[in-house]
């Protein structure tokens, strides 16, 4: 029977090494680093966004503009006494005119400096868009690099209770074994496949939306050294410190702050926009006039008698306190976000600092011996399905927890606003 075990243990590793080379061919091999990379040069909504800075900047250009000028001209269609068509020579009859809007109260410059604010929040929309998405990068890149550590573990597992089981069914063939026991071992096999089927769906989920981070088509493969885990570590600045320095940094506050400053610069141009503007023109007329050949100069603006604006005024000045709440509202909110995140590092590292550093050594270790142990004949099948059922779950819940420990810290960097660990 053990020989049986042994050959049939080796038929399955080849099977699993040659599945193994041909996935990690068509594989992309990445590092962190080389992903943030990537992750800058091919993102299609960061792409897009670079579009809506571009069309923002061309808005501030926009405002920046002259008006043209208008320019009028009113010729004789026919001259019924000398009956002439279009009768527009030095006896006839033309009038010509040009008019030019002059902006009064700086509202050129007012809509300049307003557009150049719009532009800004574009471009702090881009800063948060993209800390978002790195945040998101990052955290599945780590969760994919420790999902794939605990497939690996429950492969090697299932190759030893594939063998184990099949090499039951022959011994129950020969009546040398119980139901009981053989359905007791395909229960354990049943339950370690359903586990790792879990774990390829949520792998298959942070796949997806890595590659679709990244924008490629292959499947990911993370490259991640584990001494290269202990820049995440307990910050040594103090809470309000680090609050200090997401509000310093943080550009959704910034956009936050960015709205404001809109609202009062639209106050102000709501405000210009009562002073009347002038126009400014010359006429020429030839012979309509009360003499020949008349030049004239003109002014006109609008007499600010009903209408002085005072709607939108007042609606931009209510503007302005919306604006300013919602901007400490931020504040409030960042700072507690900080404090809640700095609170679930220090637990998380507390839970992994509890474990052992040779734990996962010490768990194959004790794996290895159950198995040898059981072939033997040294242990009982319930002793066997207890520590392999404890091995799984030990493996996959320390993984889990490394996977957390990495979220959590990414988390403070994304609430920060800046990389704190790198």
């Amino acid at each position: 029977m053990r020989l049986f075990l042994f050959f049939f243990f080796l038929l399955l590793n080849t099977g699993q090494l040659r599945a193994q080379t041909s996935s990690r061919a068509d594989s992309l091999h990445l590092t962190l680093k080389q992903a943030d990379s990537l992750f800058i040069k091919n993102n299609l909504l960061l792409l897009a966004e670079r579009f809506r800075i571009d069309a923002s900047q061309a808005q501030v250009l926009q405002a920046s503009l002259y008006d043209n000028p208008t320019v009028t001209a009113e010729l004789s269609t026919y001259n019924p006494e000398a009956r002439r068509v279009l009768d527009v020579g030095r006896q006839g009859q033309k009038t010509l005119a040009i008019e030019q809007l002059l902006y009064t109260a700086g509202k050129r410059n007012k809509r300049i400096a307003l557009a150049s604010e719009s532009a800004q929040l574009t471009q702090f929309e881009l800063l948060d868009l993209v800390r978002g998405l790195r945040f998101d990068l990052r955290t599945r890149f780590y969760s994919i690099y420790f999902q794939q550590k605990t497939l690996k573990r429950f492969d090697q597992q299932l190759l030893t209770l594939q063998s184990t089981v099949a090499a039951y069914e022959v011994q129950y063939g020969r009546q040398n074994v119980s139901l009981r026991e053989l359905l007791r071992l395909k229960a354990l096999l049943f339950q370690l496949s359903n586990d790792r089927t879990e774990i390829m769906f949520q792998l298959a989920n942070d796949l997806g939306a890595l590659r679709t981070l990244l924008s490629v088509d292959q499947p990911v493969k993370p490259l991640i050294a584990d001494e290269s885990l202990t820049m995440y570590h307990l910050p040594g600045q103090s809470e309000d410190t680090l609050q200090q320095m997401a509000l310093r940094n943080r550009p959704d506050l910034k956009a936050a702050v960015s709205l404001t400053r809109q609202a009062e610069l639209n106050h102000t141009v709501q405000r210009a926009l009562a002073v009347p503007d002038v126009r400014l023109g010359a006429s020429y007329d030839q012979a309509g006039s009360y003499i020949q050949n008349y030049i004239g100069l003109s002014l006109a603006a609008d007499i600010p008698l009903f209408n002085r604006n005072q709607g939108a005024i007042r609606a931009a000045r209510s503007q302005i306190h919306y604006q300013t709440q919602l901007w400490k509202q931020k504040e409030v909110q960042i700072r507690n976000e900080v404090a809640i995140s700095l609170q679930k590092v220090r637990e998380v590292e507390r839970r992994v600092q509890a474990v052992e550093q040779a734990f996962t050594t010490q768990l194959d270790e004790l794996n290895e011996g159950v198995i040898l142990s059981f072939r033997k004949g040294n242990i009982n099948l319930v002793e066997f399905v207890d520590l392999v059922e404890a091995y799984n779950d030990s493996i996959s819940h320390f993984n889990r927890l490394r996977a957390d420990r990495v979220s959590a810290y990414e988390e403070l960097n994304y609430l920060l606003g800046q990389d704190l660990f790198n």
